[in-house]
């Protein structure tokens, strides 16, 4: 063999070691300071209010009511109450939420026992919301039973994700 072929076998080794290297640093580091929790609620809300704006600004024959407020004593916020994010409020506007461990996920878990993309909670056409499990390793509970469909979800019931428990509420 060349020199020059050793030389380039070497350095393309180290390479990858110094790769290696990196990238299990990184995972480490993921590990020890878990996933950064960002504030997405301000931002949600202030793109919310030109929408509302416009829907009162049209004629009343075109004026369309969210579904939630359609129907009386159907849930409007979807509330952490156990686990590291407690006391953290959605409101629920007729969007999908996503759960989970991904940066994108509209509430964020920073739990151990939650997948990436854990599970969503989204309405149908009756207003009823509806909790489905996204192939989560872990699962997602609904009142202590494990989710294999998608299920409604009644006011109240807790639904828990690991360590965390989110349940609708008025």
């Amino acid at each position: 063999m060349s020199e020059l072929t050793l030389t380039v076998m070497r350095l393309g080794f180290l390479a990858v070691l110094w790769l290696f290297v990196i990238v299990a640093v990184q995972v480490i580091r993921s590990d020890l300071f878990g996933t950064r929790v960002t504030q997405r609620g301000s931002r949600r809300n202030a793109d919310a209010r030109p929408q509302q704006a416009r829907q009162t600004a049209a004629p009343p024959q075109q004026r369309q009511q969210p579904s939630s407020r359609q129907r009386r004593g159907a849930p409007t916020k979807l509330v952490v109450s156990e686990g590291t994010l407690t006391g953290t409020t959605v409101a629920l506007q007729g969007q999908t939420i996503s759960l989970g461990r991904a940066h994108d996920s509209t509430i964020v878990l920073d739990d151990d026992y939650a997948s990436s993309r854990h599970a969503r909670i989204y309405p149908d056409r009756d207003g009823q919301w509806i909790v489905e499990d996204l192939g989560s390793t872990n699962g997602t509970y609904l009142d202590r039973t494990r989710l294999t469909t998608p299920t409604p979800i009644p006011l109240g019931a807790p639904i828990r994700i690991g360590k965390t428990v989110i349940e609708l509420r008025k």
